[in-house]
């Protein structure tokens, strides 16, 4: 939880660099409190605004959105910390392959000592 906490403290920072613990952990508790908020969705019965291929639930939504940008901002600083612009998250526009592509790169271990991005954050 603490790794979630710290990433939102971080809301908009792009620079620097990420563990894989650090992106993982935010990825863990994003999925978590997605799925809490789908029920709750479903059991304050949430008016479905879109349609039936493009559900809109407001709850679900509002939160998604909210974590848009620091989603964002922990991906390019893990993507620094393999030694990676955070330019190559564009490759989720490309369907399947773009997000294959970025998972093996997250898994990645981090480059050791200082690169472009900064220090390892492991040796601070």
């Amino acid at each position: 939880m603490s790794y979630f906490i710290k990433v939102l403290k971080n809301y908009a920072v792009f620079s620097g660099r990420a563990r894989r613990m650090e992106y993982w952990y935010f990825q863990l508790f994003c999925v978590l409190f997605s799925i809490l908020f789908y029920v709750l969705d479903a059991i304050l019965s949430t008016p479905n605004i879109g349609t039936e291929e493009m559900p809109f639930q407001p709850l679900s939504t509002i939160y998604w959105l909210a974590l848009l940008i620091p989603c964002l901002a922990v991906g390019t600083r893990r993507l620094h910390d393999i030694g990676r612009s955070g330019w190559w998250q564009l490759l989720y526009l490309i369907p399947i392959i773009g997000s294959l592509v970025l998972l093996i790169m997250f898994i990645r271990p981090s480059q050791d000592g200082e690169n472009q991005y900064g220090r390892n954050p492991i040796e601070k």
